[in-house]
């Protein structure tokens, strides 16, 4: 998987290395010290820390890492000197990163224009009143229509094109790249992709927009409910797309493959689902939009859709950066039964492999619903929430549901409807390595198979069990080998939170934790360093508050407040520092967002006082040495006026470790939810 680059090039290259070719050093103490290459100085006040990657200059006051080094010495900005230290350490940057992120930036654009427009067919015109009369009969409110800007695609042809053409000034070759229209034959234009379909927008993590999905109503499958396929307006060569008129048209379209939509590797509300998955460390997953349209109009905010898709590794990887049990909550139907127990298998044996190779990944439990039979989830949320939350609190532990299903499954009042099931749970028990743990699931088994504990224990130590049809010999991986740790951490949007915060010091990456889950408290930080004129140690760390404040200049510039909107803060950060952000966001830990605001305050302080006391203590370290060495020197004056400095550094450290202590006490004793 890709490692952010800037914590490769700290791991790859040493700060002495690069430092020392354009400054003499010499060894002092733990330190090395050199005449400060950016200010005329006789005496030198130039000290690298190997130990923190840092250097700084106690003459001028400029102090940071490699990057602001090579930014200070060479007038280049981070991205630039990232460019040239990565290609000093041997690591590749795709020059073309940029071109494609500003590509994607205008697909994006024509795809938000797009749900503009069937939002507006929906809610505003004659069109769309039938859609409009389903969604309500289905129980979705005005509010939720309008906060998730649903939509209805008409039955025209080509309205969509026509309308994004004239109005919005998008090329027809726009509309094709994200996947809004098909060609017709004999490249004779195009012709609108989705028509007579409810549209649900599909957006990423960061709540842009990625690609649609559209449904038909009921009954519009039968009938070919589209005026232009009925009146014999069809383009010549047109290949359908939409709602048949020979009554097959699948109930359910989604955008194809395209630069922003891979539907294996997303999940529908995630940018709504993300906060309440990390602060249940829970995700609920369906398979439906409505399923989780539905779940989220009744307050319950950590539900995701599948796409009507068998769960990826790489929706799996997406879920694991903010919760680490998932509940599937599938259709009851014997189809969706069968979906829940096989992927639940899968992710059962990825939980340990997972675990195994200390990748960083966390699943820790999968579960599984049982609602009531015959009734979808929405139908169950809409009619009674109290259930629905009674059947997520009370969701079985994948092996017990397995167990449940297998022996449902086969007759195992037979030999052979034994052997089926022992052979297809066997492999699952093998997984299991708390002794105790699995004990109590052989229990579980052998009273509903029959088969004594003595016979299922034998079965699990013997080598070469037949395994069943989705198990490979025994060894818990699926035969296709979807589900394994490799796969998993292979998925595109797979982010190495590890790999990418080493990038940034622990109490760097505390800090901008803060100021991105609780931004009210990012322009108080940057004045405080700027009044301090202080500075973040690390370059990415640095360059991302200012990322954040400029994200704030921008919505002043659009006549707003400066408000901070996450959204546009990532779309807007360079490659180099969008890992990082991602990766801040995603790490585990409380979420600040639920304590009250002066604890947040505190938190913060308490971030900024640790910076503050490690600059400090740089400057306590080089003073001594300076003592030593005017004592070697027998400069009398130089060093009792470096003793009365030293005095001050240690007055001043005593009073920032006061202030230190006052924040913990506030902390642990004020400012409660």
């Amino acid at each position: 998987m890709a490692v952010g680059v800037a914590a490769e090039v700290k791991s790859k290259l040493s700060i002495v290395d690069v430092v020392g070719e354009a400054v003499q050093l010499r060894k002092a103490g733990t330190t090395l010290k050199g005449l400060c290459p950016f200010h005329g100085e006789k005496t030198p006040s130039f000290v690298v820390t190997p130990a923190r990657e840092s250097w700084h200059c106690f003459g001028c006051g400029e102090g940071g890492d490699i990057f602001s080094f090579v930014m200070r010495r060479e007038s280049l900005t981070f991205p630039e000197a990232l460019k040239r230290l990565a290609a000093k350490a041997g690591i590749e940057i795709d020059e073309r990163t940029s071109r494609e992120d500003a590509r994607k930036a205008r697909q994006r654009e024509v795809l938000e224009q797009a749900v503009a427009f069937y939002h507006v067919v929906l809610t505003s015109s004659k069109t769309g009143a039938a859609a409009l009369e389903y969604l309500h009969g289905r129980g979705f409110t005005d509010e939720t229509i309008e906060k998730f800007q649903l939509g209805w695609a008409p039955d025209g042809w080509d309205q969509m094109i026509k309308m994004l053409q004239s109005r919005r000034n998008v090329a027809e070759a726009e509309l094709a790249e994200v996947g809004l229209t098909s060609q017709r034959q004999g490249g004779r234009g195009a012709y609108d992709k989705f028509r007579s379909r409810v549209i649900f927008p599909i957006r990423d993590v960061t709540g842009a927009a990625v690609g649609l999905g559209g449904r038909i109503l009921p009954g519009a499958a039968a009938t070919g409910a589209m005026g232009a396929a009925g009146s014999g307006m069809a383009p010549a060569g047109a290949t359908m797309a939409g709602p048949a008129t020979d009554g097959h048209a699948p109930k359910y379209l989604n955008s194809p493959a395209t630069a922003l939509f891979d539907k294996s590797r997303t999940l529908y509300l995630i940018e709504r689902a993300r906060a309440e998955m990390r602060r249940l460390d829970q995700a609920v997953l369906v398979e439906g939009y409505t399923d989780a349209l539905m779940a989220h109009q009744a307050g319950f905010g950590n539900v995701v859709a599948s796409l009507g898709t068998a769960l990826t590794p790489a929706q799996v990887a997406l879920i694991a950066r903010y919760a680490r049990e998932i509940v599937l909550a599938y259709d009851v139907d014997p189809a969706g039964q069968h979906a829940g127990s096989i992927g639940g298998a899968e992710l059962f044996h990825l939980i340990g492999s997972l675990a195994a190779e200390d990748t960083g990944v966390e699943i820790t439990r999968v579960r599984v619903a049982r609602l009531p039979e015959g009734k979808d989830p929405d139908e169950v949320i809409r009619d009674t929430p109290d259930l629905w939350r009674e059947s997520i609190r009370t969701a079985q532990p994948i092996v017990e549901f397995l167990i449940d299903y297998y022996a449902t499954a086969y007759d195992v009042r037979t030999p052979e409807g034994k052997r089926h099931a022992v052979g297809a749970l066997v492999p699952l028990l093998r997984e299991i390595r708390d002794p105790v743990v699995r004990d109590s699931y052989l229990q579980v088994l052998a009273r509903r198979t029959g088969v004594e504990e003595r016979v299922l224990l034998e079965a699990i130590r013997a080598p070469n069990l037949p395994a069943r049809p989705g198990w490979a010999g025994g060894g818990g991986t699926t035969s296709s080998g979807r589900f394994t740790a490799e796969a998993v951490m292979s998925a595109p949007d797979t982010i190495d939170t590890k790999a990418e915060l080493k990038a940034v010091s622990l109490d760097e990456r505390k800090l901008l934790r803060l100021l991105l889950l609780v931004p009210e408290q990012q322009e108080r930080v940057a004045d405080t360093m700027r009044a301090q004129r202080a500075n973040l140690p690390s370059t990415p760390a640095r360059e991302l508050l200012a990322a954040m404040v400029a994200d704030r200049e921008r919505d002043r510039e659009a006549g707003g407040s400066g408000n901070f909107e996450r959204g546009r803060f990532l779309e807007a950060l360079p490659p180099e520092l969008h890992g990082l952000a991602i990766a801040l966001y995603a790490e585990r830990g409380p979420d600040p967002n639920e304590l009250a605001a002066a604890r947040v305050s505190i938190g913060v302080d308490q971030c900024l006082l640790a910076l503050e006391a490690d600059r400090l203590e740089d400057e306590i370290r080089f003073n001594a040495g300076e003592i030593v060495e005017a004592h070697a020197a027998s400069d009398a004056q130089a060093e009792a006026r470096l003793l009365e400095t030293q005095r001050n550094l240690n007055e001043a450290r005593r009073s920032l470790d006061r202030r230190r202590q006052d924040t913990s006490l506030l902390a642990s004793a004020g400012g409660h939810r």
